[in-house]
């Protein structure tokens, strides 16, 4: 009786580890597709992020402002440095416009391995002009972009978290080029 009870034990465990690893595949890739545009920044949006707020979001003031097509405004709110080497950019992409808009493919850059994977922010980069180089947007294993994907119509006026992920930059360099198809270039501070 206690080899019976034990392999069901053990078979219990293995599911539930099982189970709470594909509820973390899941959260890590799949979180990120509201990468909806949000409007400007707006006591209601900023209220109704749902995020954890960081130093930066805390303020009301975002990092850079890139205006976009079709009146598509991409606020950036914290440039986030973390401890495993990588830096996450966040913010909101709001529909400033009169009508419906919709994130333009060209976001996802040119990379087929990228582009396969539907539109994203993929196309994304960081620049650190004093060490003359370029960050990519990072990628999963399956070759998809570490942003926000799947980016659905927005209405006037409504906006969408976003966000990327890329490689760190070294530990001294806080200011980076920010860039990104189809919208305007900013420079932005890198915290953490």
């Amino acid at each position: 009786m206690s080899i019976r009870f034990t392999t069901k034990a053990q078979r219990g465990m293995v599911a539930l580890t099982v189970a709470a690893g594909l509820a973390l595949g899941v959260a890590g890739c799949g979180s990120g597709g509201d990468d909806d545009k949000k409007p400007e920044a707006s006591a209601p949006a900023s209220t109704n992020r749902g995020s954890d707020p960081s130093a930066q979001e805390g303020t009301d003031q975002p990092l850079a402002e890139l205006k976009g097509e079709d009146g598509l405004i991409l606020q950036i709110t914290s440039a986030q440095r973390d401890s495993g080497g990588f830096v996450t950019v966040s913010g909101e992409l709001k529909n400033d416009g009169d009508e419906a808009a919709r994130v333009s493919a060209r976001t996802s850059g040119d990379e087929t391995e990228i582009i396969r994977h539907g539109t994203s922010f993929g196309g994304a980069t960081l620049v650190d002009s004093e060490s003359k180089k370029r960050y990519y947007v990072l990628r999963d294993t399956d070759g998809r972009p570490l942003t926000t994907t799947g980016m659905p119509r927005i209405k006037p006026g409504d906006s969408i978290p976003v966000f990327m992920q890329f490689p760190s930059p070294p530990s001294n360099t806080a200011e980076v080029s920010f860039q990104l198809p189809t919208f305007a270039a900013a420079t932005i501070q890198i915290s953490g």
